[in-house]
């Protein structure tokens, strides 16, 4: 039979009942960096049984942060925060992993120990073409960034080592290394940004050598299969491109490959998303390139290899189908549906989503008043 959207996977140690995983997703609400009960109700309503979540960005040091209201998991209060989630999200059967970020030049000052400059892989801004959202949810530039030192990448290394024990501490089930996205790991990795001279710059090989450290760290911590992984090698979100993304995704590939051998133990997953964005002289030639982006990716990743990037219903089941992915990941559509896994299963209606609440400070609107399907007759209620 063909794998669809709801045959079980097998996934390292974890047995998912189907194959929908909520992907992460920047929402704003925390306060001081803490979760609050309200991120507990959130992510139960989005948990079923057998069922992979994947937390928000959640930041590994007081210097990580980008947004308002990012969570963080670097202290004890915010473990201690995140320990409800986590409960209620098992209270469901489900399984969560929390995800490890680090924002990098993708920051401000305001959001900095005593307004410094955010720091990176390079000394280069993001352009003015993108934005950065300030505390009031205001506009402004992003600043320009400090490159760290060699003993600093070390410390920040050892920054999500910390973060992951933490996560653990916490109770979630596994972590996810954010290395997609224009954010620090992403700014080393991709050779329009990382413009360094020593071993962490240069060669496509130093160029991930940041990234393999923070995994060789965490799987040390944490263990292979408590370990996912994320990249987004022809994404170019704050100005974050490549000038070989083929190569770049299949370097770091290789290197995971080679980890892997090493330790006899797979990862949890890799996470790819697709690169929707890359600019392509028509729409067609721009869905030809992706898929032989991704489906080189997938062929040469031995590990369970996540999928995301605007999928819809049918567009999941066919990649499934095709052996493009082993599951795949849906943000959006998870935000406005929270029994989304339900809706699929029917074939139900889906409720809209509304940007202008996606990153607000509401920890009600726009969060965790999205209805549901009535269970017993299909109407829908809150």
């Amino acid at each position: 039979m063909a794998t669809d959207l709801f045959t079980p996977c097998k996934m390292g140690k974890f047995d998912l009942s189907h194959r929908m995983v909520m992907a992460p997703l920047t929402r704003c609400r925390a306060i001081d960096e803490i979760p609050l009960p309200a991120h507990a109700e959130y992510y139960a309503q989005r948990a079923t049984k057998g069922g992979l979540l994947i937390t928000e960005g959640t930041v590994v040091s007081d210097t990580a942060t980008g947004f308002p209201g990012n969570p963080g998991i670097y202290t004890e209060e915010q473990v201690e925060a995140w320990k409800k989630v986590v409960d209620a999200v098992h209270s469901k059967g489900g399984i969560i992993f929390c995800q490890l970020g680090h924002a990098g030049r993708a920051s401000n000052h305001v959001y900095q120990p005593g307004g410094a400059a955010p720091v990176s892989s390079t000394n280069q801004s993001i352009t003015d073409k993108w934005k950065s959202i300030m505390p009031d949810r205001t506009l402004d530039v992003y600043h320009r960034p400090r490159a760290l030192q060699t003993h600093e990448v070390w410390q920040v290394i050892e920054q999500h080592r910390r973060a992951a024990k933490n996560a653990i501490r916490a109770g979630f089930d596994g972590v996810e290394v954010h290395g997609a996205h224009g954010f620090l790991i992403d700014q080393f990795l991709k050779d329009s940004i990382n413009d360094r001279t020593d071993e962490f710059g240069g060669s496509i090989e130093n160029r991930c050598r940041f990234l393999m450290e923070i995994v060789k760290v965490v799987v040390g911590e944490v263990g292979a299969d408590r370990t996912g992984v994320r990249i987004s090698p022809a994404i170019d979100f704050i100005d974050a491109t490549d000038s070989d993304p083929l190569g770049l995704g299949l370097a770091v590939i290789e290197r995971l490959s080679k980890f892997q051998a090493e330790l006899g133990s797979k990862l949890a997953y890799l996470h790819v998303t697709r690169p929707q964005f890359m600019a392509a002289r028509t729409k067609e030639e721009g869905k030809d390139e992706e898929a032989r982006l991704m489906r080189a990716w997938r062929r040469a990743y031995q590990g369970t290899f996540m999928s995301n990037g605007g999928f819809t219903r049918e567009l999941g089941t066919k990649a499934l189908a095709d052996g493009d992915a082993d599951l795949i990941s849906f943000g959006r559509l998870f935000i406005s549906n929270p029994d989304l896994v339900r809706r699929f299963k029917v074939d139900a209606p889906l409720n809209g989503y509304n940007r202008e609440t996606f990153y607000t400070q509401d920890p009600v609107v726009g969060y965790i008043d999205y209805p549901f399907l009535d269970h017993e007759n299909g109407e829908v209620t809150h």
